[in-house]
């Protein structure tokens, strides 16, 4: 049962349980901190902001959030982020016998995947889930979730060429634009540079060839960001599971992402 604005109250069926027992299941606060988040109409539920004791939800399928960061009700998904090592592929298992990530996933006792991928030589974060609803937002390009890499090239890198990146190139699979570059740092023997750049695309090495196509072939790369997450101190071969707070951020955003992108289908429609 649900009222006009779409919240869940109150019913006798299904798997409705008190929002406050949801939450506190769900590591967001005690029932009681959660009680005083209701009154003060922090919470929204299914877009709409519940103010009501009595409010029952469907962790499968009703929506939350907590001062409008959502959060992950299905306390068996997990999320957790790897600074990948080099000479490692992004794979569960690989068909070739090389290094796999298996060897930071078997002690979970969840089976998780990994969201898109980095090559062998690139190392840095990499997200491992078994959200796959989470996955496809975050790893499909039409999406926009931005990932940000630092690169140690060849030759001294100018300011126009970044903004060539930024103005787009086009390579063999066709056009592709930096959304954001900057130049970190440039030796004095201008021998090498490093540059940062973010974009959206998942195409497979992109940086690489990118870069290559600017006559600035990488030498060392890292990816230091994806979307919300950031790299931070986590030490090359080290993972670990999400905060709360990297995990509401992750998935606000792919809430945000699906539902933008079902409008816009829903506008073409009509």
């Amino acid at each position: 049962m649900t009222d006009e604005r779409g919240a869940v109250n109150d019913g006798p069926d299904g798997n409705r349980q008190r929002l406050q027992k949801v939450l506190a299941a769900a590591g967001v606060a005690s029932r009681r901190v959660v009680e005083e988040y209701i009154l003060q109409g922090r919470i929204e539920v299914n877009g709409e902001v519940v103010t009501e004791l009595g409010t029952r939800v469907d962790p499968d399928t009703d929506l939350v959030s907590v001062d409008g960061v959502a959060v992950q009700l299905d306390t068996a998904k997990r999320y957790y982020l790897l600074n990948k090592p080099v000479g490692v592929v992004s794979s569960m298992r690989d068909e070739q016998g090389r290094p796999d990530l298996r060897q930071f996933t078997d002690e979970l006792e969840e089976r998780v995947y990994n969201v898109g991928r980095l090559d062998a030589e690139t190392s840095g974060l990499l997200v491992l889930t078994n959200d796959g609803e989470l996955a496809h937002v975050l790893a499909h390009p039409s999406f926009g979730v931005e990932k940000t890499y630092i690169a140690k090239v060849r030759g001294r890198v100018t300011p126009q060429t970044l903004q060539q990146l930024k103005n787009g190139i086009v390579l063999d699979d066709g056009p592709i634009k930096a959304d954001r570059a900057r130049i970190l740092q440039t030796q004095g023997d201008s021998r090498y540079s490093m540059v940062q750049l973010t974009l959206h695309s998942g195409k497979n090495r992109i940086v690489r060839r990118m870069l290559a196509a600017v006559g600035h072939p990488v030498v060392e790369l890292v990816r230091r960001q994806f979307g919300p997450l950031h790299l931070g101190t986590l030490r090359v071969g080290e993972l670990r599971e999400m905060t709360k707070t990297e995990r509401g951020l992750l998935l606000t955003i792919a809430r945000e992402a699906q539902a933008a992108r079902g409008e816009s289908q829903a506008g073409e429609e009509h």
